[in-house]
C-alpha cells in the first residue's frame, strides 16, 4: 500500500513538472474575461426573466 502511495506520489510530481503555468499577465487577462463573460451572461438572463415575469402576469 506504502509503495502505491509513493509511485502515485512520484508520478504526480512528473506530470506537474510538464504542466505549461500561464504568466501573471496571461492568468489576469483570462479571469477578466471570465468575470466580464459571467456579467454578459447573468444580466441576459435578468432581462430575460424580467420579460418572461412581465409576460406571464400580463397573461394571469
Amino acid at each position: 500500500m506504502v509503495g502505491k502511495i509513493k509511485k502515485f506520489t512520484s508520478e504526480v510530481v512528473s506530470e506537474m513538472k510538464k504542466v505549461s503555468w500561464p504568466s501573471k499577465e496571461q492568468l489576469r487577462e483570462s479571469t477578466i474575461v471570465v468575470v466580464v463573460v459571467t456579467g454578459i451572461i447573468t444580466a441576459f438572463t435578468f432581462i430575460i426573466d424580467e420579460i418572461m415575469t412581465f409576460f406571464m402576469k400580463s397573461i394571469f
